[in-house]
């Protein structure tokens, strides 16, 4: 049954998921095959089955022999897809370790060792800047990783986390692009950041670095975190800059997007008005703290109420949460819980928060929530069960509020990732 609330919001969130499947997308764009080698360097939550596309194509499709194409794909645990000739890592993320480290160090030197008739292909997607981890001269993985949490636990935004990351890495802001140089090299990427940034998805590895040193070191001044001596002295070492627009050797790189935030939306939206609403898209790039964003859209929700509309309200983006308690959640779930209490079981209306990639905060396992759904009844279930909602959302357990009421969306992973994914269903009609 897809005309109930619920059923509609899951039946949204899986056609903005089907958008961005890489069997789908990424095929149209891949290029016509090299006089040498192909070299495949995939990270990223989609890496594994972008990957797995990749191979289907030239090996199957156009039929190249397997010992034209060679190799690494590098995707977060339990996000890994069955390869045959590309090799399948799995790492840590969103706090890097070492099997990432191992694995940026061979993608580094498999794209040094491309020869003037070979081409680098470039498969990137969310979660790269994690997983394509290989620290800057000095710097040490315990110490980024202590700084990955700390920037994790700020409240920073994506965009500000990662100016930091890419002034600490040897792979990221340019630099895989600068190590293939001469050779010619396309990137093919499924975006999960706002504005589709190409130096903001998984750190720009193959563009060009509009940010700076001074930009990083700014981050850290703005939310107050005192790092280490060792990532102090990389962030004022002039070697750590990264190239910048007009630099020689990144003039064979080349940049595509192959599936966004707005095209996954832009799928809800069609399947909603098949299902007979009307929508409205709030933003595809909303970086607004979860709680925030949840009072906007119980206010807009409820004025739609107010005017007896049936109507779909729909955003993407990526939502941040400040850590205040020691509860489990992520965005996504915290956006569903401050929006329960926000609405204060209004007739009429359900929503959803969930993370497109399959999961959302928790504790970085594959089979974690990716996300939650809410409805009138919410409050008043939670307070048949002995819950405070108010208590939950203070202690940032919104995983544990769910879990309580039995919902949680626990689709497990989706192999790709075009960010956070928001609905609210207003239907005064519906039961």
């Amino acid at each position: 049954m897809t005309d109930h609330p619920r059923a509609i919001l899951q039946a949204l969130f899986g056609a903005a998921v089907e958008a961005a499947r890489p069997a789908a997308c990424l095929p149209p764009h891949l290029p016509e095959p090299p006089k040498g080698k192909l070299v495949v360097l995939a990270a990223g939550k989609a890496a594994g089955s972008m990957a797995a596309a990749a191979e289907h194509h030239y090996l199957d499709t156009l039929s190249l022999p397997r010992g034209h194409v060679e190799g690494l794909a590098i995707a977060r645990h339990g996000y890994g897809r069955p390869t045959r000739h590309i090799r399948m890592v799995e790492a840590g993320h969103p706090v890097p370790d070492a099997s990432g480290v191992a694995a940026t160090e061979a993608a580094l030197a498999m794209a040094a060792s491309a020869g003037p008739d070979d081409l680098v292909l470039v498969l990137l997607s969310g979660g790269g800047s994690a997983l394509w981890i290989a620290p800057a001269t000095g710097v040490t993985l315990d110490a980024k990783q202590a700084l990955t949490r700390a920037l994790l636990a700020s409240g920073a935004r994506i965009g500000e986390i990662n100016t930091v990351r890419r002034h600490l890495s040897q792979i990221k802001g340019g630099r895989l692009a600068a190590a293939a140089h001469p050779a010619r090299m396309l990137t093919l990427a499924i975006s999960d950041v706002a504005g589709d940034d190409p130096a903001a998805i998984a750190s720009g590895p193959t563009v060009a670095d509009p940010t700076s040193l001074a930009d990083a070191r700014g981050v850290l001044d703005k939310y107050g975190i005192d790092p280490g001596p060792e990532i102090v002295a990389a962030l004022t070492d002039p070697e750590n800059e990264t190239p910048k627009p007009g630099d020689i050797r990144l003039e064979n790189a080349e940049y595509r997007l192959i599936a966004t935030p707005a095209m996954a939306l832009a799928a809800a939206e069609t399947r909603a008005r098949e299902l007979g609403f009307d929508t409205e898209i709030l933003g595809t790039d909303l970086e607004d703290d979860a709680r925030d964003l949840a009072g906007d859209h119980a206010g807009r929700a409820r004025a739609a109420a107010d005017q007896g509309r049936r109507v779909v309200l729909l955003s993407g983006g990526e939502a941040t949460v400040t850590l205040r308690g020691r509860g489990r959640g992520g965005p996504n779930q915290e956006f569903a819980l401050a929006l329960a209490i926000a609405l204060h079981g209004r007739p009429g209306i359900w929503g959803l928060g969930a993370d497109t990639d399959g999961t959302d905060g928790g504790g970085g396992a594959a089979d974690d929530p990716a996300g939650a759904i809410v409805g009138p009844d919410t409050l008043k279930r939670a307070v048949e069960l002995g819950l405070d909602a108010d208590a939950f959302l203070e202690d940032n357990d919104s995983t544990g509020f769910f879990e309580r009421l039995g919902d949680l969306l626990v689709p497990g992973p989706t192999y790709t990732n075009v960010n956070d994914f928001r609905a609210v269903v207003v239907d005064l009609s519906a039961d």
